[in-house]
């Protein structure tokens, strides 16, 4: 009752102001056909090229959206935010795997490349699609954003660090973050226990030599046998690499295979880091373009 009536006496006091008053200013008298028109709410998007202190997360939410300018520390950056587009489901956004979200990532990839000048891979730099909310979804969001996260390290425990500054074209020259050299351990076992990167002028025996890219239909590594395409792929990176024939290569070095982790794979990574590898060697510079006098048969 007691909002009936306020509205009621409010509607009493416009009546009399509009009665006994002429129009200022050569108004029509009408207040509400004066009023400027409201524009349609707009959904939220993210803003490409920003950063962010929190670390990556796969759904954003409104609430915790709180981006920083990239010269201020952080842990994420974004560098691309694309649309979803063709059939989609209405209900939710497109799970990891599938079509959409793998078109999605491919799109990512090559935008993450063309910001940093290179392949992220050859760096400690790892890429990741995030999504909006499930509500968001439903209200009619379909954007996706590309970030890429730096590492500490890429081949032992993908830990991510801070940064600050941009990595808008960090890639164009060898610097920091680029993959080079490693003193790489074994365990009892015979299987590598760690690589600690080394610069190539201090003692290696292993060196960062690209990145093969795997066919889209190539399932990820589970048994012994399932590595065999991904050692040939990176043979073939690597004699490109040292320059060496690719019909010699095995009997030259040994491999290291790295692709990155199941759920990476089910997004769409078909990126693979390749090594070169020899467990005993005591190189003291950087294998590129050595050519069979640096890399020689092994014959013991």
């Amino acid at each position: 009752m007691r909002r009936w009536m306020t509205a009621l006496a409010l509607a009493g006091v416009v009546g009399l102001v509009l009665g006994g008053c002429g129009a200022p200013g050569g108004a029509d008298g009408n207040l509400v056909d004066d009023w400027a028109a409201i524009g349609e709410p707009k959904m939220f998007v993210p803003t490409p090229e920003t950063c962010h202190p929190a670390d990556f997360v796969e759904t954003v939410y409104l609430s915790s959206y709180f981006p920083v300018d990239c010269s201020v520390s952080h842990r994420v950056e974004t560098v691309h935010v694309g649309t979803f587009t063709g059939a989609l489901d209405s209900a939710a956004p497109p799970a990891r795997g599938s079509a959409p979200r793998r078109a999605a990532y491919a799109e990512c990839d090559r935008q993450a490349r063309g910001f940093l000048g290179a392949d992220w891979r050859v760096a400690r730099l790892w890429l990741g699609v995030a999504i909006p909310s499930e509500r968001a979804w439903l209200a009619g969001a379909r954007w996706f954003r590309c970030d890429l996260v730096e590492m500490i390290e890429v081949e032992e425990n993908n830990i991510s660090t801070t940064r600050t500054g941009s990595l808008k074209g960090a890639l164009r020259s060898p610097g920091p973050l680029h993959l080079t050299c490693y003193h790489t351990t074994l365990d009892r076992n015979d299987q590598i226990d760690r690589m600690p990167a080394v610069d190539c002028d201090e003692r290696h025996n292993s060196e960062f030599a690209g990145v093969w890219r795997a066919p889209e239909d190539l399932g990820y590594p589970d048994a012994e046998r399932d590595w065999q395409d991904f050692y040939d792929g990176c043979y073939r990176v690597v004699a490109r690499y040292v320059e060496v024939p690719q019909s010699s290569v095995r009997f030259r070095t040994g491999i290291v295979a790295l692709p990155g982790r199941p759920d990476d794979w089910e997004a769409g990574d078909r990126g693979v880091r390749c090594y070169l590898w020899i467990s005993d060697g005591r190189f003291t510079r950087s294998l590129k373009g050595a050519g069979p006098a640096g890399l020689p048969i092994r014959t013991g």
